[in-house]
């Protein structure tokens, strides 16, 4: 591997591990805070969180193809933690938006709630990285 190519995955793996902490550390946070301008804003920060997970995600694909003109070579059990990670991080981002833009009329449970899945998903998706790194 370059040094580019390293660089270049170094720099994504930053911003992926970034995105990890927002998305884990703000859902759990959420879950202790109950202030409702707390709330809101450790929902932008989870959202940007999954957000980040999501493009950091895709940048590590655009990389591989940049470098080597095809999608890294993954099967089993790494497919499977790929697949779980994207459905976390599209279900995380959707509710998350869903708190941040509509949550003003939502009753406290409806808001509980949210943290719970939110934090269960942010969870999962961190565990299946582990699988998708080392079963790669």
């Amino acid at each position: 591997m370059s040094a580019t190519q390293n660089l270049s995955y170094a720099i994504v793996q930053v911003a992926h591990n970034f995105g990890a902490v927002a998305a884990v550390g703000g859902s759990l946070a959420a879950i202790k805070f109950r202030g409702v301008e707390t709330r809101k804003n450790l929902a932008w920060l989870a959202l940007a969180g999954w957000g980040t997970q999501a493009a950091s995600g895709a940048a590590f694909g655009a990389v591989s193809y940049m470098f080597y003109n095809q999608f890294p070579d993954i099967s089993g059990i790494a497919v499977v933690a790929l697949a779980i990670k994207i459905f976390c991080v599209a279900i995380g981002f959707l509710l998350l938006a869903m708190y941040v833009f509509r949550s003003a009329d939502w009753p406290v449970a409806r808001m509980n709630a949210v943290w719970i899945i939110s934090s269960v998903l942010a969870v999962t998706a961190l565990t299946a990285a582990a699988f998708l790194r080392w079963f790669s």
